[in-house]
């Protein structure tokens, strides 16, 4: 009865932000944005937006609470262009900032901000840009492109951001990049600098693990650079390239069907020991995926599909936290149900997600089951989302979600 009743506090407790936050919402149309000049061309676009969980999890050790309040994004983001040729993105905030990340005086490692992006761009013609700096243009897939503002499910599917601490700071690496168009074909490419003190800190011995230390291990000559790619054809409405972030759910705003394909190479990324020496293996991560969100009448009912299959190769029988060399499939789908696109819209979904691992015959299988109610679109939205994982032991967690953005 007491656990009922803390969820049910906790939701009443968001359900009552949201409210209060939600007035003046449904007239945004495209934020703050200051413009200089009458043509339009030089501007400052603004975007700031913050998400905040309380989560439930039978499974807590029992030395801990089985419930939590945590701060899971607060970010603030800008770009501007004296003129249609250049752009320059800032990205800035923190994540999952809770009681034991935070700090008394708010200087610890949990509770900083922090660069996401910071990158420039030339626009070499209509269609095609060039650019470098600390960016997004990542490969393999929508979901490792995913934006954190438009996500229909709670959050991303943790494996599809398949490098994030491991060659990278937060799933952004610094390099140079391009991106364009030709008809309804987007594409990106990268070359980039991988990060020397990654999340894998293991040195190996012999008959022992691989690990994902190749820069630091071999140094920048054999493993400095990785590479990467996405291409997606537009069958439907065409989505925008301009900013690199992919949307996870239009809510039935557009008509979308994509086929995309991608790819991340790291030659020499890993390292094993063999006959006394360190080895470098090449890292490949290949994925293809499909992305179709339509509105299904004039009712205000919609439909959101994604599905993808993903190849990991980190080196031989490689296994650390939530990467393993393997495979991975990952589904999901939502329903908007009928009703005033002014008013609250309610949209459940359901994903689905299972990784094999070459080092193990354990498999990773997580399945989500949430609801969406968005009070003015994404700007202003309550999540409700039970996820099991099963892996070994299973674990199951209930989440709600605040979220607003400006």
């Amino acid at each position: 009865m007491k656990k009922t009743a803390r969820i049910l506090l906790l939701g009443m407790f968001f359900i009552s932000l949201q409210v209060m936050y939600s007035q003046g919402s449904p007239d945004y149309k495209g934020g703050f944005k200051i413009k200089f000049g009458d043509d339009g061309k030089k501007y400052l676009r603004l975007i700031s937006w913050a998400q905040i969980q309380a989560s439930y999890n039978n499974d807590a050790p029992a030395t801990s609470s089985k419930t939590s309040i945590n701060l899971r994004r607060a970010r603030v983001l800008m770009f501007s262009q004296i003129n249609d040729k250049f752009l320059i993105l800032t990205h800035f905030g923190l994540n999952s900032l809770n009681s034991n990340t935070m700090n008394p005086v708010g200087k610890g490692d949990g509770a900083q901000l922090f660069f996401h992006d910071v990158w420039a761009q030339y626009s070499i013609s209509k269609n095609h840009a060039i650019g470098g700096g600390l960016h997004y243009f990542n490969g393999i897939s929508r979901l490792n492109n995913q934006s954190t503002l438009n996500f229909m499910t709670l959050d991303n599917n943790r494996q599809s951001w398949a490098t994030i601490g491991l060659t990278d700071q937060f799933a952004r690496h610094i390099g140079v990049f391009m991106k364009g168009k030709f008809g309804r074909l987007q594409y990106r490419l990268a070359i980039n600098d991988a990060i020397t003190n990654g999340l894998d800190a293991r040195t190996p011995v012999a008959n022992g693990e691989i690990a994902y230390g190749g820069k630091r291990l071999l140094g920048s000559k054999d493993a400095g650079k990785a590479y990467a790619g996405y291409f997606e054809y537009n069958f439907k409405d065409q989505e925008s390239n301009f900013l690199p972030f992919k949307v996870g759910t239009y809510i039935g705003g557009k008509e979308v069907f994509n086929i995309g394909a991608g790819f991340f190479m790291h030659p020499n990324g890993s390292v094993l020991m063999e006959n006394g020496n360190l080895v470098g293996q090449d890292v490949s991560i290949f994925a293809v995926d499909a992305f179709y969100d339509s509105p299904l009448g004039d009712d205000g009912s919609a439909i959101t599909a994604y599905a993808t299959y993903q190849s990991n190769d980190y080196g031989k029988n490689y296994m650390y936290s939530a990467y393993g060399t393997g495979s991975m499939i990952y589904s999901h789908v939502g329903y908007v149900f009928a009703g005033d696109k002014t008013k609250t819209r309610y949209q459940p979904y359901v994903s689905y997600g299972s990784n094999s691992y070459d080092a193990t015959s354990n498999n990773r299988n997580i399945l989500g089951l949430g609801i969406n109610a968005y009070m003015s679109g994404h700007n202003s939205k309550l999540t409700l989302e039970y996820k099991n994982q099963d892996y070994v032991t299973s674990t199951s967690t209930l989440t709600l979600q605040a979220m607003i953005y400006l």
